[in-house]
């Protein structure tokens, strides 16, 4: 079978509103591909900038799959989420990015977005904080009802990733 051995970080954040930012990932595959190690999903730690607007995670990912296809090829989503000094955390913004098929060293960019809701929703949210959250996450990466949502543009949250493919030349796959 093919191998894909995905190594690297998720390094932070930037041009959220709020500091105190966290990250939950995951990563999602087709059927045809079988987690070998590693972890499917994750939180990095809170990290809480006192001079800049970017949060620094450098929170590592060490994945190695097999796989019989390339369909179904692995996609990371995110959700960067605020904690306030009460501890109550809010979501910040989702994001979703395919891990690149090529070999090598990759520095990805995410862009985030987030539900706006309806306007009192909007309004309430100033006031007592909160706000509108996916019911079905992953709408984050399959596509299907995503255009029908009412959303605003959140950060970007940076990746570095190292691709190693094995096998993939047996099964016609040329990198």
């Amino acid at each position: 079978m093919a191998e894909l051995h995905i190594i690297g970080q998720i390094v932070g954040a930037s041009g959220f509103p709020h500091s105190s930012l966290f990250c939950k990932w995951g990563i999602h595959t087709g059927g045809a591909w079988r987690l070998l190690s590693g972890l499917r999903e994750g939180q990095t730690q809170v990290d809480s900038p006192q001079t800049s607007d970017v949060a620094f995670w450098s929170h590592p990912i060490d994945l190695h799959y097999a796989t019989k296809g390339l369909q179904g090829w692995p996609k990371l989503h995110l959700q960067v989420w605020h904690q306030d000094s009460f501890g109550r955390c809010e979501l910040s913004g989702y994001g979703y990015c395919h891990v690149p098929s090529s070999p090598g060293h990759h520095r990805l960019r995410c862009a985030t977005w987030r539900p706006l809701g309806s306007w009192q929703e909007q309004l309430a949210q100033s006031f007592v904080g909160g706000g509108p959250q996916l019911r079905f996450p992953d709408v984050i990466y399959s596509g299907a009802d995503r255009y029908r949502l009412h959303t605003g543009a959140a950060g970007t949250v940076e990746l570095e990733l190292g691709i190693i493919l094995r096998n993939f030349d047996k099964y016609g796959v040329e990198s």
